[in-house]
């Protein structure tokens, strides 16, 4: 009989690292603009720290507060993962600080992200190679009781995630992304990024930005204009 809610699952389909490294310096947003603008959690999940995250998600469902399933994730997930706990949202208890951190970053992880606390952030804010996400911070830390699972989907902060997602994160926040558009996403949000550099520049060379769309749905709204 399967033991539900506590159970680990060792093996999961990780994307070809070279399909991961495509999104690299592409910014959330404009991936967020490729993919209907709803692929983001929400503002409750912030960064830790300036590192961008980039990766592939090794899940953990764990009760709010502890952390046993978090420590046992940490001696199995390979480097380029990303550790997502998914603890319930709690605020109560951090569910790690530096010491966890340093030792996903020194095994080659590329950072965690916490349906909860963290603590310790003053050190894991100075980390330059790893990044953490998370929705608070608290001192008070977590029990090691269990139960939890491993490698099973996980809702965090308004978005399923699920073993093997691709994660992109950067001071905007953090993005989901199903192995299986990357591709095509990677190329749309390129396209989307050369795009607004451009207009960047016209807008430094003093060309200005033209922006027809809005006058055109001003008057598809039927917008009335009054001089008096």
């Amino acid at each position: 009989m399967a033991n539900v809610g506590c159970r680990v699952y060792s093996k999961i389909n990780r994307p070809d690292p070279k399909l991961v490294e495509g999104f690299k310096g592409l910014p959330v947003a404009n991936i967020d603009d490729c993919m209907g603008r709803i692929a983001c959690c929400n503002h409750s999940l912030v960064p830790m720290n300036k590192t961008p995250l980039l990766g592939t998600a090794f899940t953990v469902r764990c009760p709010e507060g502890d952390n046993l399933m978090f420590h046992k994730a940490l001696s199995m997930a390979q480097p380029g993962d990303v550790l997502v706990i998914a603890a319930g949202g709690s605020m109560n208890r951090s569910l790690c600080g530096e010491i966890m951190s340093t030792q996903a970053r020194v095994s080659g992880l590329k950072g965690f992200v916490i349906d909860g606390c963290i603590r310790d952030k003053d050190e894991i804010a100075e980390m330059t190679d790893f990044s953490v996400y998370a929705k608070g911070v608290t001192p008070n830390g977590p029990y090691k009781n269990g139960p939890g699972e491993i490698n099973v989907p996980v809702s965090v902060c308004g978005q399923v995630i699920n073993p093997g997602d691709i994660l992109v994160g950067d001071g905007d926040g953090l993005l989901v992304i199903k192995p299986e558009e990357a591709a095509e996403l990677i190329e749309k949000a390129s396209a989307v990024k050369v795009m607004e550099d451009g207009q960047k520049a016209d807008l430094i060379s003093g060309k200005g930005l033209k922006k027809p769309w809005i006058e055109e749905k001003l008057t598809a709204l039927g917008c009335e204009y009054i001089d008096d």
